[in-house]
């Protein structure tokens, strides 16, 4: 199952003080903007989402059809291809995609400690 890029995206309360600390830790802006309450926020191969006002606690994301860089991938599973691997494998998902759609699309799954997970296809 191909997962495509993993990143966090991290509930903050104040975008620009968590801002300032990343990029002081050599993270650097890669997508988002302050008007809209979320930056992504990239070091190397790491990619931290910060998000303000959007949701409560923190998310694992992947996102198929993506590598690290946003580019797209030649190859990928598709969100509702994962879904069905996930769901026979004996997995309860939080959210479904729709089966009969093609596309953007996500589902969630939470961890046995309660991480939500977030897959979410952006193509």
């Amino acid at each position: 199952m191909q997962l495509g890029a993993f990143s966090i995206s991290l509930s903050v309360k104040d975008l620009q003080l968590s801002k300032d600390f990343y990029e002081k830790m050599g993270f650097q802006v890669f997508a988002g903007n302050m008007d809209n309450n979320y930056l992504i926020m990239k070091n190397e191969n790491a990619l931290i989402g910060l998000f303000q006002g959007m949701f409560q606690g923190n998310i694992l994301t992947f996102n198929p059809g993506w590598d690290e860089n946003a580019n797209n991938l030649a190859e990928f599973d598709d969100i509702r291809e994962i879904q069905r691997q996930l769901k026979s494998s004996g997995l309860q998902l939080t959210s479904e995609a729709d089966e009969k759609t093609t596309g953007p699309a996500s589902i969630t799954i939470s961890d046995p400690d309660g991480n939500v997970i977030l897959i979410d296809q952006h193509r």
